[in-house]
């Protein structure tokens, strides 16, 4: 059987400037996104970022670290639980 790891629990933080840049600790995956939608999964439930010209700069789920630019609207937390490995998570495996 192979050795199971477990990941740090890194303390999630959100960093955001004049609404266009925002950095985040604390990510354990990015479910989806597009130019206007950002879905991630933090400790603190599921992470909703809404906004135009979405782009994500930086991600490192190792880490827990994301970066992305754009016309930032509203975040939203809800208390959704990740079940399923993302893209982002089979990817970068």
């Amino acid at each position: 059987m192979p050795e199971e790891t477990k990941k740090a629990k890194v303390p999630h933080g959100l960093i955001l400037k004049d609404r266009q840049a925002l950095s985040i600790t604390g990510v354990l995956d990015v479910d989806s996104f597009d130019e206007q939608t950002v879905v991630a999964y933090t400790d603190q439930g599921e992470l909703t970022i809404k906004g135009a010209g979405l782009h994500i700069i930086k991600i490192n789920l190792d880490n827990g670290d994301l970066s992305l630019d754009g016309q930032i609207s509203s975040l939203a937390y809800s208390e959704g639980k990740h079940v399923n490995k993302s893209l982002f998570s089979k990817l970068f495996k």
